[in-house]
């Protein structure tokens, strides 16, 4: 594997903890206080920080050192995250993504915004709050000091031993450790020496400090041999050292785990105590005792207070004292003491790893797999069930007793090939929470731009879909959101005068319907108005000003392309792509969308889209000599007309009585231009559709030949655009069968052109 692969894979990680970061953020920004998902925001941000090191990305390793300073503070109950600071870390999750991606791409990021969020960072990890005030860019005020406690001067300490390290009271209090501080659990001796590369790439030695203090009860020592004089001293250089003695329960890896992102900018050495005690009795070193400093005269911000000379003098003396004397007898303890101690350290080492295999065992595991090695595997999945069906086909025409042992078997594979197939695509489902986090960002730049409040909800998150799908949402839903935003969303001022809650809601949901995917954005804002549209498309030629439409019709209006009810151009909006992008999109897929609105409540967008655009169960039918496949989905049942249940409507209209109700009776022949003439329909077989903003229909065909699972193939990417036609399939016999829009069908028997571009087809 080489450097690329390393880097590309790293990236991907980086997507993964993104996603991470804003999902803990807007958690908290909720409420959440539990430490664990502030926990999980710091790692997020670290993890990053710590693989941009690796691979020299300084502009990224610089601003999320500053936020990761900023997120420790809050980790340390020293920074209250109100709606204010969360605010900042929103927009700093996003620089910190835009970061992320120009390392990737090569592209840039706009400097002024991101020095400006790295000094509203600093400034609260230094204790300054911003206002709550409504504009994002008010100046944030400073918050009062804290008076900090004055200590008096403490005397400088003498090393305990010749070997130079010295105790260095460092406070770790406010984090605790989570490891039992009894003296029967395993003791742990860490030297950590940090080099130039580690504080170069945005390390903090502190940082890594305070994480391994979370592990259990620990003693630091600080080595201050190597620090050379003032005039010598490089600013940029890397001169202290740290012995640390550990008691824990969480075992080696736990230790070099806290390391992870530094290991390869310094010296580490992780042994049991009684180990290092040995290795030192070995090379006639002197035994390490430790000094008795109290850890807790650190202040709040965790820097090292001075200690009152007369108060530690007597403690001092008294320790060296002890040293001396321990000197003598830990060469004769060393021996017997070695023995029984690593039995101990075996015997929990082995309950450790245990335990981690349990827990490996119990969690799913996962690989990462190249997506074209997935979409070669399942088009040859799909190439299996055509050449399954065109097996049993040729079997069924040549044996007419259909009990042969050919035949079993043949059944055993089809069933086989759809397990196959089922597991295939289940790898390609994935859930629609990354595409639905990305909205978040779109809510806040528009909110701030536009200077309104708007709250954002997800529901639905781990609905899962088709990885192809889940790609091509992202364009038409940011569409969406920002006219939900820019134009259903009214300003704080106007939702107060209508007596409504002056922050706004946009509401996301996904869910399974039918063996579709159904996608809700819903808005609680001012709704359609329905005679600005209405004049906007007469004033722009679109429809002649005596149409009669209907409010559905009007609402439709919007997706026309080249339409916009803004009065001006902005950033945001007026040029009229935006809904005209979003029912193109949506046709693409194979979807449709459908409007609900309420003048003064809000609109309702319902997209219902395919789950997959590889494989659907459709009906196969005959149509004036031709092979349509009808998906299976639309269908909510067959019938056999009668004459008399078929009335005249019109001049060219029929209705047919289903159970006491009419239903309009489509001939798909006639719309499709296959036939001339309609065709009789007590000669025929009615299927009863139902279609998103159509109603129910009752679709006129000639004759069912069965239900089949069939491979979606692309009739544009392969021959062009067919009204009516969604896609294409190979059957069994060889013979190409044409996949039947049905929306479009139904839009057709309702006046409107299978030809037109106009989205009123679409949605009909």
């Amino acid at each position: 594997m080489d450097m690329n692969e390393i880097k590309e894979i790293f990236f991907q990680e980086c997507e993964e903890q993104l996603a991470e970061l804003e999902s803990g953020l807007l958690k908290m920004n909720d409420g959440d206080r539990d430490p664990e998902t502030v926990n999980a925001v710091f790692r997020a941000v670290h993890s990053i920080k710590g693989g941009a090191g690796a691979f020299g990305l300084d502009d990224l390793v610089a601003f999320a050192h500053v936020f990761e300073t900023t997120l420790d503070c809050v980790r340390s109950n020293k920074l209250e995250p109100t709606q204010d600071v969360l605010k900042v870390m929103l927009k700093s999750a996003d620089v910190l993504a835009d970061l992320t991606n120009a390392a990737r791409d090569g592209g840039s990021v706009d400097e002024s915004r991101s020095r400006g969020l790295v000094k509203e960072l600093e400034a609260l990890a230094n204790g300054e709050l911003p206002s709550p005030s409504a504009s994002a860019e008010a100046p944030a005020p400073k918050a009062a000091a804290k008076p900090a406690a004055k200590a008096a001067p403490a005397p400088a300490v003498k090393p305990t031993d010749d070997s130079g390290f010295q105790p260095i009271p460092f406070s770790f209090d406010d984090f605790g450790g989570e490891g039992d501080a009894g003296s029967d659990l395993p003791t742990y001796e860490v030297i950590f020496k940090p080099r130039y590369e580690l504080y170069s790439k945005g390390n903090d030695a502190t940082l890594l400090l305070r994480d391994l203090s979370r592990l259990g009860e620990m003693t630091i020592y600080c080595n201050t041999d190597e620090l050379p004089g003032l005039e010598e001293l490089d600013p940029e250089g890397a001169y202290f050292f740290w012995n640390v003695t550990i008691k824990t329960d969480k075992g080696e890896d736990a230790i070099r785990t806290v390391f992870e992102f530094a290991e390869w900018d310094c010296e580490l050495t992780v042994k049991p105590l009684e180990e290092a005690r040995a290795d030192a009795t070995s090379n006639d070193e002197l035994p390490m005792v430790p000094v008795p400093f109290d850890l807790s005269i650190l202040d709040e911000t965790g820097a090292t207070e001075e200690v009152a000379a007369d108060a530690r003098a007597e403690e001092t003396a008294a320790a060296v004292a002890a040293a001396e004397t321990a000197s003598n007898v830990t060469q004769m303890a060393a021996a017997a003491a070695r023995v029984e101690k690593k039995e101990s350290a075996a015997a929990a080492a082995a309950a450790a790893s245990a335990a981690a295999q349990n827990n490996a065992a119990g969690a799913g595991q996962t690989i990462r797999v190249d997506l074209d090695r997935v979409d070669r595997l399942i088009n040859l999945v799909g190439e299996l069930v055509i050449n399954q069906a065109m097996l049993s086909q040729s079997v069924i025409e040549n044996d007419t007793t259909g009990t042969s042992s050919i035949n079993m078997g043949l059944e055993e594979l089809q069933q086989l090939t759809r397990e196959i197939q089922d597991s295939v695509m289940a790898i390609r489902a994935q859930p629609v929470k990354p595409v639905f986090q990305r909205m978040s960002r779109i809510v806040r730049e528009i909110a701030d731009m536009t200077g309104k409040s708007i709250r954002l909800i997800t529901e639905g998150e781990n609905t899962e879909v088709d990885k192809t799908v889940i790609d091509k949402l992202a364009e038409p839903l940011t569409h969406m959101i920002r006219n939900a935003v820019d134009h259903g969303i009214e300003t704080p001022e106007k939702r107060a005068a209508a007596g409504k809650n002056t922050e706004g809601t946009v509401r996301l949901t996904a869910k399974h319907r039918s063996g579709r995917i159904l996608i809700e954005l819903a808005d609680d804002g001012a709704g359609i108005n329905r005679e600005k549209v209405r004049q906007k498309a007469i004033d722009n030629d679109l429809i002649p000003a005596d149409a009669n439409l209907s409010d559905e019709e009007i609402d439709n209006l919007i997706f026309l392309p080249g339409f916009s009810t803004a009065d001006k151009i902005s950033d945001i909006s007026g040029r009229g792509v935006g809904m005209d992008v979003v029912k193109r999109s949506i046709q693409a897929l194979g979807g449709r969308i459908n409007i609900t609105s309420k003048p003064g409540h809000g609109s309702v967008f319902t997209m219902s889209l395919p789950l997959t655009l590889a494989v659907l169960d459709g009906m196969v039918v005959t149509v004036a000599g031709q092979t349509l496949v009808v998906p299976l989905t639309a269908i909510v049942e067959t019938l056999q007309p009668e004459a008399a249940a078929i009335h005249s409507f019109g001049a060219n209209h029929r209705l047919i009585s289903i159970r006491n109700s009419f239903c309009p009776l489509v001939d798909v022949g006639r719309i499709l231009n296959f036939r001339a003439t309609q065709a009789n329909p007590v000669e025929g077989v009615a299927l009863l559709v139902e279609s998103e903003g159509g109603g129910q229909r009752a679709l006129m065909v000639d004759a069912i030949q069965g239900q089949r699972q069939v491979v979606i193939k692309s009739l544009e990417a392969n021959y062009t655009h067919v009204p009516g036609i969604a896609a294409a399939t190979i059957l069994g016999d060889g013979r190409v069968a044409l996949i039947l829009d049905v929306d479009a069908v139904v839009g057709a028997s309702r006046g409107q052109s299978l030809k037109a571009e106009m989205s009123l087809a679409a949605v009909g």
